[in-house]
């Protein structure tokens, strides 16, 4: 274990794993609930939907959760077929209105039968990270609907993809500290399972730090990045997170 990058990257989390930068991530949008449904679900949005300039990402959430009538486990469940036309006209990059519908009646029809969004990756059973991600993107697709172009914005490690948005959506209902960002909300995957998030800033910082070496940002570098971090705390290793994307972040702009 490197000390030195174990105590840098821990002061950097402890310095963004804040409720003050809630506002500015794509978490703020599940934050704006309390119920554990609601989380999951404009969790899942936000998620999906998480890539370009987060201020435009947090902007598109917050006119979907509107089109919900800001009440997304009671709009999925309860909606007419009526209440749909409003988001014919809503997109975001390549995420359009085929997406979102379709979404909409994967959960409408999930939460009639299950009260949580844990089990569409778990399936009730014990795995790990790359079967619980394998397991989502089969439930979701397994019907004869499934639009052949929404299997796009839904990656899978059987794809060799790195996954970023689901990983990112796993931290956010998986991790449990007292700090207020994550929530923790889900016990059926442990926070030593989680994979990290691996995108172009996490990327870039990793690599700085000699934390990753693949060159591909895929699958495989994610895990490569995740077991360097369990090397620095083997209960908690995506809590970095935190740092990796901030300092990333903040070198794109100095």
């Amino acid at each position: 274990m490197n000390t030195e990058i174990k105590e840098f990257l821990d002061l950097q989390v402890e310095k963004y794993n804040r409720p003050e930068f809630i506002s500015e991530d794509p978490i703020s949008i599940p934050h704006l609930f309390q119920q554990k449904q609601d989380i999951e679900i404009a969790g899942l949005f936000a998620a999906t939907l998480a890539w370009g300039q987060r201020k435009t990402i947090i902007n598109k959430c917050h006119t979907l959760i509107g089109l919900m009538d800001g009440a997304p486990y009671d709009f999925i469940l309860n909606h007419q077929d009526e209440d749909l036309k409003r988001f014919l006209d809503f997109k975001h990059r390549t995420f359009n209105a085929t997406d979102t519908l379709f979404f909409i009646q994967f959960l409408n029809q999930h939460y009639k039968d299950h009260d949580s969004l844990e089990f569409a990756f778990t399936q009730g059973q014990k795995g790990e990270l790359k079967t619980y991600l394998s397991n989502f993107h089969n439930y979701l697709f397994d019907r004869p609907d499934a639009p052949d172009r929404t299997r796009k914005h839904v990656a899978t490690p059987l794809r060799k993809s790195a996954c970023k948005r689901l990983n990112m959506f796993l931290r956010w209902m998986v991790r449990k500290d007292n700090c207020g960002v994550d929530f923790g909300i889900w016990d059926n995957i442990k926070s030593s399972q989680l994979i990290c998030p691996l995108d172009v800033h996490v990327d870039r910082v990793a690599r700085r730090l000699d934390l990753l070496h693949r060159r591909q940002t895929d699958w495989q570098a994610a895990n490569e990045l995740t077991e360097n971090l369990r090397e620095l705390d083997p209960n908690d290793p995506v809590k970095y997170d935190f740092a990796l994307f901030a300092l990333g972040v903040m070198e794109k702009h100095n």
